[in-house]
C-alpha cells in the first residue's frame, strides 16, 4: 500500500511509500548560489509537449543523459506553457523529499484533480489536516499490527492459485492476474468480508475516474466538472457509485461496530481487525475521530494506493523471473529451504532475503510510481542549480533507478545490486519506489509483507516461461502495461 503522488504533464502518481529522510546532500537550501537549469531542446510553440504525450518516460530519460540531473522541460503554446524543473540525481531527490521538504509541496493540477474526485485523505491532505490524519491512522500501521494481515494475503493468493489450474493453455497474464490478487487482498483488509460488491466496484470504476483525473490535470483549460459533457457524466456516474458503496458499508460498519483490541501476534494465525474498523475507531483527545466523509476519503486513497503498486511489483517480478530462469530457480530454492511445504508468515520476511532482493530489483526497473511531482514555494538551489520559486518539480525513479552513476549496466536485470553491501554503498535516494521524506509512504511494510507472502507462495507452486518478452508500459497515476504480460505457467515438479 502507498502514497500516490502526481506530476504534469506526461507524468504519473507516486503510489509509493518510503523510507526516511537520509542524511545531508552535497547543496545546501536557498535560492541564491546555483546556477541556470539547462532547456531540453523542443519544437517551436509547443516544445517538448508532443514528446511527453507519446513517451514521457523516455523524455526524461534523454532530458538527463543530454543534459545532467537538473534539466527543465517546456511544453505546450505561448500563454498556457507548462515549465517542468526535472531533478534526477540522488543528492537532488533528497533536498526535495527531504531536506528542502517544507519548500516543495503537493500542489500542482493533477493533486488537485485527485482531491477532487478521491477527497482529501492521507495522499493529498497538507499542514494540519495531514498532521492530523497521519497521528490518526499511523497506529494502524505499526509493524505488528501490519504483521496480523499475513494471513488474509495468504488466503487471497491460494485462490488464486487455484485458479491457475483451469488457465488456457496454461498461460496467464500475470499483470492482470497480479492486478486482481492485490485488489482481493487490500479489500478485504480494508472492508474483512465485504470483498464481493467492493472489487466489483473499484475494478469496473476505478479507470473511469483515474483517467478522467489524468485527462483534466494534464489540460491546461478545463470546463467545470459539473457541466454536462459525456465525460463528465461517466465520471460523475463513476463516483457516485464509488461513494455508494463506500458509505453504505461505512455506514453498515458503525451501526454494528467491531470492537478493536491488540494487534494479534503474527505466529498465532488468529484474524486481525478490518482497516475500516480501526479507522472508524481511530481517535486521540487532540484530534477527535475521522467523521463518515473524512473515512470514505480515507478508505478510497487507500483503494487507489493500496493495490496498482503492489500488483506492479508482483507482475514485473514474475515477468523478470520468467526471463531469468536461473534466478527463478535461485529464490525458488530459497522458498523450499525456508518455507518447506507451510504457509508463509510475516516472520518469513527475514528468513527470505533473496527473494526480497528480486522484488528490489524489480521495483527499481519498474517502479510502480515511475514519476512523483512536486511545486516550489520559494527559489532553492537544487543540486548546483536555481529552481525557481513557483516551479513545477519533477522527480523520476524511472530515471533515476537507471542511472548509471549509481546502477552499472542499468537495464540488467540483477538481484544481488540489493545485497546489504550493495546498498550500504550506494547513496539512500538512488533508490525510492516508496518516496521518502516526511511523506513517506505509511503503507511501505505492507507492500512488502503482501509481496514477499505472494511471491513465495506463487514461485512454490509454479514454473513460469516468459511468452511476451517484452512487456511495454507508459506512466499513468501508476505504471501502466500497454501490452500483455503473459507467460507459460507450469506446476513445479509436473
Amino acid at each position: 500500500m502507498a502514497a500516490t503522488e502526481s506530476a504534469r504533464p506526461g507524468a504519473s502518481a507516486d503510489t509509493s511509500g518510503g523510507g526516511g529522510d537520509g542524511g545531508s546532500s552535497n547543496s545546501g537550501g536557498g535560492g541564491g548560489g546555483g546556477t541556470e537549469v539547462p532547456r531540453l531542446a523542443g519544437v517551436p510553440l509547443l516544445g517538448s509537449l508532443s514528446d511527453l504525450r507519446s513517451d514521457s518516460l523516455g523524455t526524461y530519460l534523454r532530458a538527463r543523459a543530454e543534459h545532467g540531473d537538473v534539466v527543465r522541460i517546456t511544453a505546450g503554446p505561448p500563454g498556457l506553457r507548462a515549465e517542468l524543473h526535472c531533478v534526477f540525481s540522488a543528492e537532488g531527490v533528497q533536498q526535495v523529499l527531504a531536506t528542502q521538504a517544507a519548500n516543495f509541496r503537493k500542489d500542482n493540477a493533477v493533486y488537485q484533480e485527485v482531491r477532487d474526485s478521491f477527497g482529501n485523505g492521507l495522499l493529498t491532505s497538507q499542514d494540519e489536516d495531514y498532521l492530523r490524519q497521519r497521528r490518526l491512522v499511523q497506529p494502524l500501521f505499526t509493524k505488528r499490527r501490519v504483521d496480523g494481515y499475513a494471513g488474509a494475503v495468504a488466503e487471497e493468493t491460494a485462490v488464486t492459485l487455484a485458479g491457475w489450474q483451469r488457465a488456457p493453455d496454461g498461460v496467464v497474464d500475470v499483470s492482470d492476474a497480479m492486478m486482481e490478487l492485490a485488489l482481493r487482498a487490500v479489500a478485504r483488509i480494508l472492508f474483512g468480508t465485504d470483498v464481493g460488491t467492493t472489487v466489483d466496484v473499484v475494478d469496473r470504476c476505478f479507470p473511469v475516474i483515474t483517467e478522467f483525473v489524468l485527462r483534466r490535470g494534464y489540460s491546461p483549460v478545463n470546463v467545470p466538472r459539473g457541466w454536462p459533457t459525456p465525460g463528465n457524466r461517466r465520471a460523475a456516474a463513476a463516483l457516485d457509485e464509488l461513494y455508494g458503496v463506500c458509505d453504505e458499508i461505512i455506514a453498515r460498519r458503525r451501526r454494528a461496530p467491531g470492537t478493536p483490541g491488540p494487534a494479534p501476534e503474527a505466529t498465532t494465525g488468529a484474524p486481525a481487525e478490518d482497516l475500516l474498523t480501526l479507522l472508524a475507531a481511530a481517535t486521540s483527545a487532540d484530534d477527535a475521530e475521522f467523521d463518515a466523509t473524512e473515512l470514505r476519503e480515507q478508505v478510497l486513497i487507500f483503494l487507489l494506493a493500496g493495490h496498482e503498486t503492489t500488483a506492479t511489483s508482483l507482475s514485473f517480478s514474475l515477468h523478470l523471473l520468467a526471463r531469468h530462469p536461473g534466478l527463478q530457480d535461485r529464490a525458488r530454492a530459497e522458498i523450499a529451504a525456508v518455507l518447506g511445504d507451510r504457509t508463509p508468515g510475516a516472520a518469513d520476511l527475514d528468513r527470505l532475503p533473496y527473494l526480497i532482493q528480486v522484488l528490489k530489483e524489480a521495483m527499481r526497473l519498474y517502479p510502480a510510481a515511475p514519476v512523483m511531482g512536486r511545486r516550489s514555494v520559494d527559489a532553492a538551489e537544487i543540486d548546483g542549480r536555481t529552481v525557481p520559486a513557483g516551479a513545477d518539480v519533477i522527480l523520476a525513479p524511472w530515471v533515476t533507478h537507471r542511472h548509471p552513476r549509481y546502477w552499472p549496466d542499468p537495464e540488467r536485470f540483477d538481484p544481488d545490486r540489493f545485497t546489504p553491501e550493495a546498498e550500504a554503498a550506494r547513496p539512500r535516494y538512488a533508490w525510492f519506489p516508496f518516496g521518502g521524506g516526511p511523506r513517506a509512504c505509511i503503507g511501505q511494510h505492507f507492500s512488502m509483507l503482501e509481496s514477499v507472502i505472494a511471491l513465495a507462495m506463487i514461485l512454490r507452486e509454479y514454473e513460469f516461461e516468459a511468452v511476451d518478452t517484452e512487456i511495454p508500459v507508459s506512466a499513468g497515476i501508476t505504471l501502466n502495461t500497454t501490452g500483455p504480460a503473459r507467460c507459460r505457467i507450469r506446476r513445479v515438479g509436473a
